[in-house]
């Protein structure tokens, strides 16, 4: 390793996994460590956060957990103000959380839609909002939006409530990009196209209308330039990058991480 990320303090949400392996938060709070970062795992799950931790743990890493519902203001406030008690700074907010519910506007409730709204896009209006005043005081940081392909096109299946709300957040990242640019703080969007990890066997091969697991694994051969689904690690480091002084001049724009699937467009 080479420490690209050394007396950083980093936040990563969503750093658990919905079953064993590396989901994308997971891989990422586990990468940032091993390049020198502070990290605060943050989940609903905390026992799956503990998890993440111990991986990092286990590698000489500094981390720690925090059990936070990113969706409820009380709880991103006091989740900001345990990792500044824990850490002293934030200099790096990695927003992962979030999920999809199939479905279009007729079949799609409006409960549904709301609930899509808040997990992908509110989550990340509270944790910047939040975060943001502690990154001025420091005069610099990083905030890291995860996206989603399926904010830019339509993947062959109903989500509507998904693609707006991952749609929304490309432009909701630019706005503080452009706002807090000044300040010394950067803000970019990952956008992950067809990635293998635990949440694609436990929840979106459950889904209604969803092809089973063995055709979700297999499609990406058929849809994608490079042949295959990317993996964890592939964001992770897309995160790393932006994350990093390496990315300093990088700032409002998007990381496509999907293998040549949006430049196929079909």
């Amino acid at each position: 390793m080479t420490l690209r990320l050394a007396g950083k303090v980093a936040v990563v949400t969503g750093a658990g996994s919905v079953g064993p392996g590396w989901g994308n938060g997971r891989a990422t709070a586990v990468l940032f460590a091993r390049e020198g970062a502070s990290v605060a795992i943050v989940d609903q799950d905390i026992e799956s956060a503990r998890n993440t931790a111990e991986l990092v743990e286990r590698e000489g890493g500094r981390c720690a957990t925090f059990e936070a519902d990113v969706t409820c203001p009380a709880s991103v406030a006091a989740l900001i103000e345990a990792c500044l008690g824990a850490f002293g700074r934030i200099d790096i907010l990695h927003n992962n959380v979030g999920g999809s519910v199939p479905g279009g506007p007729e079949e799609m409730s409006l409960e549904a839609f709301r609930g899509q709204l808040d997990l992908n896009l509110t989550s990340v209006f509270l944790t910047s909002k939040a975060v943001l005043p502690v990154m001025q005081r420091q005069r610099g940081g990083v905030i890291l939006t995860v996206g989603s392909i399926g904010g830019l096109r339509h993947l062959g299946h109903d989500h509507i409530g998904y693609s707006a709300s991952k749609a929304a957040l490309v432009q909701f990242t630019r706005q503080i990009a452009v706002r807090y640019g000044p300040m010394g703080i950067r803000c970019n969007t990952i956008i992950p196209g067809m990635i293998d990890t635990p949440l694609l066997e436990h929840r979106v091969s459950k889904q209604k209308g969803r092809a089973d697991l063995a055709t979700l694994r297999t499609e990406a051969q058929r849809r994608v330039p490079l042949g295959r689904r990317g993996d964890a690690w592939d964001v992770a480091h897309a995160a790393l990058y932006l994350a990093s002084d390496e990315a300093k001049y990088v700032t409002g724009t998007e990381l496509l991480v999907d293998g040549g699937f949006a430049a196929r467009g079909a």
